[in-house]
């Protein structure tokens, strides 16, 4: 029997009855198969890697594997691949609830990139349509959707009306505005090296791509990564006077910011107890700034109980906590480079 032979067509957009067809035949081919296994595994292995910018801002470099398995693969494959590595990534980096719709960003970010790369002339104005639709598509208008959707299945539906209509949208704007340019270009540097390999392997058959950024193209970054920087700047300024940092302490960090808070209460009180347990409920430091505002609980520990497994306790497990007793609340701004106490206030319960 003769062995059918793979179309090698380059099409000019995917709104065509040829690409289509040639996206379906990968799913017939054991050598797409097996690279398509490959790359799922390996955008499951960069999923917790990152390179990062600014504070609470990387580059997730999985980014990279999906958009070098969409261009070689294309739509069909894709979406099957998107959720294979959507669910083993979250069995084996769980973050967070398992919830399933997530999967459709990751389905469709696959699906964007290889419309713009499968069978494709690949160029950056290509690279930067992927990513300028995947930016704001999917990580700002599919996202929020999907995050309403959550908060109703989980019974919230103020925080579903916030998810789609409050300040956090115009954050995640704000965000993917700044990552925007600059993915483009981390991008299309990486598939520039990679796309002369491919091409030998017989994987992508675009050999006459044209990589290189033109003027046009160049300014046009430069304006966008000026945008980018100002966004950034107001997305952190955001995050920074509305986000509790306490949220995101680890237990050892925890542990050790609650037993400071209780050596200053004490000191501040002048008073010696180690039957108490300070917890802070919220932690504000601006973008920048060198000051942190601490709110924080003092309590008294039951007589009989050590202390000593309590510091890691957060605001909500403390207040429910058998062995506490409230105190008081007290107010403290503290100098985070001096640790000097710049402001202190107290207020005792009853």
């Amino acid at each position: 029997m003769a062995k059918t032979q793979r179309s090698t067509a380059i099409y000019p957009h995917p709104f065509s009855k040829g690409y289509w067809a040639d996206a379906a035949a990968e799913l017939k081919s054991t050598k797409m198969l097996v690279v398509t296994a490959l790359m799922i595994a390996l955008r499951i292995a960069l999923k917790p890697l990152a390179i990062p910018l600014a504070p609470q801002m990387s580059i997730q470099t999985a980014m990279l594997a999906t958009a070098l398995g969409a261009m070689i693969f294309g739509p069909v494959v894709a979406i099957p691949a998107a959720m294979i590595s959507d669910t083993v990534g979250f069995m084996i980096y769980p973050t967070g609830d398992y919830f399933l719709p997530f999967m459709l960003t990751e389905i469709a970010s696959t699906m964007l990139y290889a419309l713009c790369l499968y069978r494709s002339k690949v160029s950056p104005t290509r690279v930067m349509l992927s990513r300028f639709f995947i930016c704001f598509l999917v990580n700002v208008v599919l996202q929020q959707v999907i995050f309403a959707w959550y908060y109703i299945y989980i019974g919230n539906p103020e925080s579903a009306r916030d998810a789609v209509l409050g300040i956090t949208t115009i954050s995640r704007i704000f965000k993917n505005l700044f990552f925007f340019p600059i993915e483009t270009v981390v991008l299309t540097l990486f598939l520039k090296c990679l796309l002369p390999v491919t091409n030998r392997a017989g994987l992508t058959f675009c050999r006459d791509a044209d990589m290189r950024f033109t003027k046009k193209q160049v300014i046009a970054l430069i304006c966008l990564v000026m945008v980018g920087i100002g966004s950034a700047a107001g997305y952190l300024t955001y995050r920074y006077s509305t986000s509790s940092r306490a949220a995101d302490y680890t237990t050892e960090e925890r542990i050790a910011q609650n037993q400071t808070m209780d050596a200053i209460i004490e000191e501040e009180l002048g008073a010696e107890n180690d039957s108490t347990v300070a917890v802070i409920g919220y932690a504000a430091r601006p973008f920048l700034g060198k000051e942190t505002s601490y709110s924080v609980a003092y309590y008294q520990v039951a007589e009989g109980v050590s202390p000593d497994g309590l510091w890691s306790l957060k605001k909500t497990p403390a207040s429910k906590h058998e062995d506490l007793t409230l105190l008081g609340n007290a107010e403290i701004v503290v100098n985070e480079e001096t640790g000097e106490v710049l402001s202190f206030a107290y207020t005792p319960v009853g």
